[in-house]
C-alpha cells in the first residue's frame, strides 16, 4: 500500500490539474482526486496494466458527474457563475503548490471562462485529449460513446476554445492594469474609457454576496461607468490602492481583503480581479468576489508578499 500510494503521489498534481480543468473547482478538484485514490485502494491494482491511464479514466468519470451535478447549483445561483480562480502570491519566494495546476497556458483565467461555454461532454472530451493527450478510445469510454463521436466532441470544443483571447507578457498585463487604476484614481472618465478596450466588459460573480456587475456590462463607456460608480460606493482611493498584487491563474491580477463602505452601505467582501489585455489595453475584467469560490485563498501570504516585494523595490538603489 505504501509503494501504491507513492505511485499515486507522483500522479497527484496531473491529476488535479486534470481535474481543475473539468470542473473549474479547486474543491470538487480536490475532491475528484481523493475519491480516485479510495478507488484505486480499493481495486485490484494486480489487473492494471497502465497505471497512469487508469487514474486518467476514473477522475475523468467523476468529474463528468460533478459536472453534471453542478449544473443544478447552477440553476440557483444569482447572477453570472465563473470558474473557481487559483490566487497565488506574486513573489516567487512564496510560491504556492497550486501554481503547478495552472502552468499550462489553457488554464490562463479565460480560457477557463470559455471552458464554462462548453457541455459537460465537450468539455470533458477536450480537456482529456487536447490538454492531457488522453486517447479517444479512453475518452469514448468515460462518456460511454463511440470514439468518432468523442472526436466530433473534441473537435467542436477546439474551435470555440480557439476563441479564447491570447496571453500578453507581464510587463504589457502590468502596464494596461496601472494605466486603468491610475485612471480611476485621477477621475477623468476620459481617460479611464482610453485604458479600456472599445468592446470591453465585466463580469461579476457574488451570488449577491457583494455588488458587481450581475449581467455582463459591454463596451468601455458603460464598463467605466460602472467602475467609477463602485469606487464612489466604497472608500474611493483606497478601493483602489489597497488592490494586492497577485496570479489569478498564472496571470496578473488584483486580491482585495475587502473594501469598507461609505455611510450605512454594506462592506465588500474579499474578491479577486482577473484582467484580460488586448492590444495595450483592458479588455474584459471579472471580478469574483463570492467567497465559496476563494476559500482556498490564503489571505496571509498574499499580504505578507505584495509587502515582501514592495519593501525589496524601495531597498533597490
Amino acid at each position: 500500500m505504501a509503494a501504491l500510494a507513492d505511485q499515486f503521489e507522483d500522479q497527484r498534481r496531473r491529476l488535479l490539474a486534470v481535474a481543475y480543468r473539468i470542473t473549474g473547482s479547486i474543491s470538487d478538484a480536490e475532491d475528484a482526486v481523493q475519491e480516485t485514490w479510495l478507488r484505486l485502494a480499493d481495486s485490484d491494482v494486480d489487473a492494471i496494466d497502465d497505471l497512469g491511464a487508469w487514474l486518467s479514466t476514473v477522475v475523468g468519470r467523476i468529474c463528468l458527474d460533478r459536472l453534471k451535478s453542478a449544473a443544478v447549483r447552477r440553476e440557483q445561483y444569482i447572477g453570472q457563475w465563473l470558474p473557481e480562480p487559483i490566487v497565488t502570491s506574486f513573489a516567487p519566494e512564496f510560491s504556492d503548490p497550486l501554481h503547478a495546476v495552472v502552468a499550462a497556458e489553457d488554464s490562463r483565467y479565460a480560457a477557463m471562462v470559455v471552458l464554462e461555454t462548453l457541455s459537460p461532454a465537450m468539455r470533458v472530451a477536450f480537456v482529456m485529449h487536447d490538454g492531457f493527450a488522453v486517447p479517444f478510445a479512453e475518452v469514448a469510454e468515460i462518456l460511454g460513446i463511440e470514439v468518432p463521436a468523442a472526436r466530433q466532441l473534441a473537435s467542436r470544443a477546439r474551435r470555440i476554445v480557439s476563441a479564447a483571447p491570447a496571453p500578453v507578457p507581464d510587463s504589457e498585463q502590468a502596464e494596461a492594469i496601472g494605466r486603468l487604476v491610475a485612471a480611476l484614481m485621477s477621475g477623468d472618465m476620459g481617460a479611464v474609457v482610453a485604458a479600456l478596450d472599445p468592446e470591453a466588459m465585466i463580469v461579476g460573480d457574488a451570488n449577491r454576496t457583494a455588488p458587481t456587475a450581475v449581467k455582463p456590462i459591454h463596451g468601455a463607456v458603460a464598463v467605466a461607468r460602472f467602475l467609477f460608480g463602485l469606487v464612489r460606493r466604497y472608500d474611493g482611493a483606497a478601493t483602489l490602492t489597497d488592490q494586492i498584487p497577485v496570479r489569478i491563474n498564472g496571470e496578473l491580477g488584483s486580491y482585495s481583503t475587502g473594501w469598507e463602505a461609505l455611510g450605512d452601505r454594506r462592506a465588500s467582501p474579499p474578491r479577486a480581479i482577473s484582467y484580460v489585455v488586448k492590444d495595450g489595453r483592458v479588455a474584459a475584467i471579472y471580478d469574483i468576489a463570492d467567497p465559496v469560490k476563494l476559500a482556498a485563498v490564503q489571505p496571509d501570504q498574499l499580504v505578507d508578499s505584495a509587502q515582501g516585494t514592495r519593501q525589496e523595490s524601495v531597498e533597490k538603489p
